[in-house]
């Protein structure tokens, strides 16, 4: 938590947001708190309104005790109830049926985690997926969770911050440096300044969170063969090489840029413990081929621990109780081991 908070990790709970109410993000929760011992799950407690969350779990046909607690007390009851910080508004939708209700209780539950966080109440954030079409249609201004985060966290202290976008799991951590944007567009807001103010955020984290010493990072070429030395397109020469070299001179391990299409073998993901990738599909097909079930998006470059399943919302199964928790899983256990500073091999 850095230098927000006074209490400590092994006495907090982690926040857990409960995400869109009308999509798998409650489900998943009350299924994780249900399976908690036999995971061997660090406390957590939901940040969402008490009454919706009963009303879930009997749509689901599970007898779930939930207590509602403040965030200093989640971790003595979790055991024996499913500790609950109310929102006290009202939510009303139904699972896969948003409604006026959803954005409200999403936007707060986000809100009161990271206060919570700041002030050392809770040792971390792990976020259920929200619905970004319907937080837009109530007007929320942000682009996506990570944006919104950095937002709060300015106005809660005055410090600014640039989230920086991880998809961890054992196999495999990528980072895109540009996200969502429509592939014409990257070559266009790609830039050497863009890629090592990413990098240095990536090996900063790497080593002050998981306890990697010394991070390599691989920096995969914009264009196929990175390129084949402009034949193939110049911004590999022109953008990528020269932000290769700042990091290297600035004493960050990395090496690039690389053949994307050469890169995520196993052998080639032994050199490195991380991979800076130019576009989202870049990134991310090679994780969620390798690690579909149990990716977790981690959030660098903010002043606290933020996870998050690597899923969305799922309204076609919401309250079916056929939702798979792995991600939600593994997501609360990393969370759990960066609050700690407990080494994680990336």
């Amino acid at each position: 938590m850095g230098a927000y908070g006074s209490r400590g990790a092994d006495q907090a709970a982690l926040a857990v947001t409960a995400g869109e109410p009308a999509g798998i993000g409650p489900d998943i929760t009350i299924a994780a708190w249900r399976r908690r011992r036999e995971l061997a799950l660090p406390p957590f407690y939901v940040v969402a309104d008490a009454a919706f969350l009963e009303r879930r779990a009997g749509e689901l046909g599970t007898a779930v005790p939930l207590a509602v607690v403040e965030p200093e007390d989640a971790a003595g009851v979790f055991a024996t109830a499913l500790p609950v910080v109310d929102l006290a508004m009202p939510v009303t939708s139904a699972p896969g049926r948003p409604d006026a209700s959803s954005a409200p209780a999403a936007i707060a539950a986000i809100r009161r985690a990271v206060a919570d966080v700041m002030a050392g109440r809770a040792t971390a954030i792990v976020t259920n997926p929200i619905a970004k079409n319907v937080l837009y249609r109530s007007g929320f201004p942000e682009p996506g969770h990570t944006e919104f985060l950095a937002r709060l966290v300015h106005e809660s202290s005055g410090r600014e911050c640039r989230p920086v976008m991880m998809l961890w799991s054992p196999e495999l951590a990528v980072v895109p440096v540009t996200i969502h944007l429509p592939l014409a567009d990257v070559p266009k807001c790609l830039d050497e300044a863009l890629i090592v103010e990413t990098a240095r955020i990536v090996a900063a984290d790497l080593m002050q969170r998981f306890g990697i010493a010394r991070p390599r990072l691989a920096i995969a070429g914009l264009n196929p063969h990175a390129g084949e030395d402009g034949a193939l397109g110049r911004e590999d020469g022109a953008i990528v090489a020269p932000a290769v070299a700042r990091l290297n001179a600035e004493g960050i391990a990395a090496k690039g840029p690389l053949p994307a299409d050469t890169m995520f073998h196993a052998a080639a993901r032994a050199s490195y413990d991380a991979a800076l990738c130019m576009y989202h599909d870049q990134a991310l097909i090679p994780i969620k081929t390798l690690a579909f079930d149990h990716a977790v998006n981690v959030t660098l470059g903010l002043p606290f621990v933020r996870t998050s399943p690597d899923h969305g919302t799922a309204f076609d199964i919401a309250g079916t109780g056929r939702a798979d928790i792995s991600s939600l899983v593994a997501a609360l256990a990393l969370a759990r081991r960066l609050a700690v500073r407990e080494p994680v091999a990336a």
